[in-house]
C-alpha cells in the first residue's frame, strides 16, 4: 500500500481527533500523530470540523511548544450524536458530512432572517429621513415580522447549532 492510499478523510480524522480529545490532546500532537496519513491542511480541516461537534480548546493549558490544548465538550458531542441518530440517511452516505451540511444550512437560514430584519429596519429609517412615514411604518412592521421569524428560527436551531 502506498502512503496515498492510506490517507484518511477529513471526517475520519475528525472522529479520531474527538476520540483522542476525550482525555485531552495538544494540537502539535495531532499533527505528529496524523502526519503519515493526512496533510496539514486536512488535519486543520478535521480540527475545524471536530470543533463544530464538540471539540473545545482550553486557553489556560496552552503550551508554547505544543500549542492549543483540546478536550471534548461531552454535552455538545452528545447533542451532535442525538442529532445524527434522529436524521435519516441513505445507505453509504457520510453521516458526519451530512450533519455538518444540515448545521451549516440552519446557520445560514438564521443569518438570512436576521439580515433581512436589519435591512428592513434600515430601509424604514431611510424612509423616515425622506419623509415617507407610512412607508417607513410598513418596512418597520416587516422588520418586526422578520425579527420574529429570526427569533423562532434561532430558538428552534439552538439544539442543532
Amino acid at each position: 500500500m502506498t502512503a496515498l492510499s492510506t490517507r484518511l478523510s477529513v471526517t475520519d480524522l475528525s472522529h479520531r481527533i474527538l476520540e483522542m480529545a476525550t482525555t485531552g490532546v495538544y494540537r502539535e500532537s495531532l499533527f505528529d500523530t496524523f502526519k503519515p496519513v493526512a496533510t496539514k491542511r486536512q488535519i486543520r480541516d478535521a480540527i475545524a470540523l471536530a470543533k463544530q461537534v464538540g471539540l473545545r480548546s482550553d486557553p489556560t493549558l496552552r503550551d508554547v511548544d505544543l500549542g492549543t490544548y483540546y478536550h471534548v465538550d461531552h454535552e455538545a458531542l452528545q447533542s451532535f450524536q442525538t442529532t445524527a441518530q434522529s436524521v435519516s440517511f441513505e445507505a453509504g452516505e457520510d453521516v458526519s458530512a451530512r450533519i455538518l451540511e444540515l448545521t451549516q444550512t440552519l446557520q445560514t437560514m438564521v443569518r438570512v432572517a436576521s439580515g433581512v430584519a436589519i435591512a428592513l429596519l434600515l430601509v424604514g429609517a431611510l424612509c423616515i429621513l425622506q419623509g415617507h412615514i407610512e412607508t417607513a411604518a410598513v418596512f418597520w412592521s416587516s422588520a418586526l415580522c422578520a425579527a420574529g421569524i429570526w427569533g423562532i428560527q434561532k430558538q428552534m436551531a439552538k439544539p442543532f447549532v
